[in-house]
């Protein structure tokens, strides 16, 4: 697949509609949130060892890859559902479960995305601080008779962590009210004390708690596609596996969860590294005057850009045209100001100074110009 592009703004144009591929294109991906440590080459040995059977073979289906989903996070088959990816679990839940649907905003557009026209409410995060008060968001879900509430903690884009307590009293709160509470805890393993912060061990107590998780995002594996959800509640988990088809995994997939628990240290130090680069890719960030840098919880760091720079959106176009690096500014997504915005994604050490570098200068040649 060879594209021949006249320019980098060609190439630009192109690339910013594609949700993917990337690979194909030879720039520096700081948009997409990979952890780039994992898996370890010895996982491609073996997938490359079995690739005769992986291609050849009709993989496992729901129950069987429930069970190797449940030896990996210790829990009971029954309460398990494996999506191709989370995505496929979320067209399921917003597409055809959820009579009323309510997400804080901004927050990854997919579960608004998925559902039909005018079965979602927007709740507005406080501004200017993005942080959810799970009060008025629980007042808010009951008065418009939602009867599924998502929070994704640590949220896409702005990278901040809702607080267990606050989220287990949410739970109770709409509990009364017949609402399921779906939380998506795909970046869970960044945060500083994943064990902590997980809401996987509380499980059987709160049965309207479901958990999201896309493991592509942990375990670097964007295109094996992923995911799994995780409830109590086996009514609700066995509506969500009815909207899963029989073969939904792959084989390649299927031998990925299969090699898993062999590199369960592997992993804990691959999420390690991630955190460290991204605190040293938060403290460059915060050296750059007048921007504003959330302090992160996932491997992603969310930005308003200086007052004097240009907008999210042209910060973007030109790092990548000057620089062939390729962030996300924030314009599709529902915050005020989104044009302000910025998400970038933590890589290397090196490629993060790289970055910081990159958008100083784009930043700097904006005052430049304006004299």
């Amino acid at each position: 697949m060879q594209h021949n592009y006249k320019t980098q703004t060609e190439k630009y144009e192109f690339v910013s509609g594609q949700h993917g591929g990337y690979y194909h294109h030879d720039f520096i991906d700081h948009s997409y949130l990979y952890n780039l440590y994992f898996p370890p080459e010895a996982v491609f040995t073996t997938l490359k060892d079995k690739i005769h059977d992986l291609v050849l073979n009709y993989p496992i289906a729901q129950d069987a890859l429930a069970d190797l989903i449940g030896d990996l996070i210790d829990q009971p088959a029954e309460r398990i559902v494996v999506g191709n990816g989370a995505a496929e679990l979320i067209k399921i839940i917003s597409g055809h479960i959820a009579s009323k649907l309510i997400v804080p905003v901004p927050s990854f557009n997919e579960y608004v995305n998925a559902a039909p026209l005018g079965k979602v409410v927007e709740f507005p995060l406080e501004f200017p601080s993005f942080q959810l008060d799970v009060d008025k968001f629980a007042d808010e879900a009951i008065k418009v008779k939602a009867d599924v509430a998502v929070v994704v903690t640590p949220n896409n884009p702005t990278s901040i962590l809702v607080p267990k307590s606050d989220l287990i009293s949410l739970a109770q709160k709409l509990a009364d009210h017949d609402c399921m509470l779906i939380i998506d805890e795909s970046f869970m393993d960044f945060v500083h004390d994943p064990d902590k912060a997980t809401l996987e061990h509380e499980l059987e107590h709160y049965p309207n708690i479901a958990i999201l998780k896309s493991m592509s995002k942990a375990y670097g594996i964007c295109g094996l596609r992923i995911g799994y959800m995780l409830t109590a509640n086996l009514e609700f988990a066995e509506s969500v596996r009815k909207g899963v088809h029989i073969w939904n995994i792959n084989g390649f997939a299927e031998e990925f969860l299969r090699i898993l628990p062999d590199y369960r240290q592997e992993f804990i130090d691959s999420c390690k590294q991630v955190r460290t680069d991204r605190y040293n890719l938060y403290k460059h960030l915060c050296t750059i005057p007048g921007i504003i840098v959330y302090k992160p919880d996932a491997n992603f760091i969310f930005c308003r850009l200086p007052d004097h720079a240009q907008s999210g959106p042209e910060v973007t176009k030109r790092l990548f045209i000057e620089h062939n690096m390729y962030i996300k500014h924030c314009l599709d997504k529902t915050l005020p100001d989104s044009s302000r915005y910025v998400r970038i994604a933590s890589r290397t050490e090196a490629e993060n100074c790289k970055l910081v570098e990159s958008l100083v200068d784009v930043i700097n040649s904006n005052k430049v110009e304006a004299l």
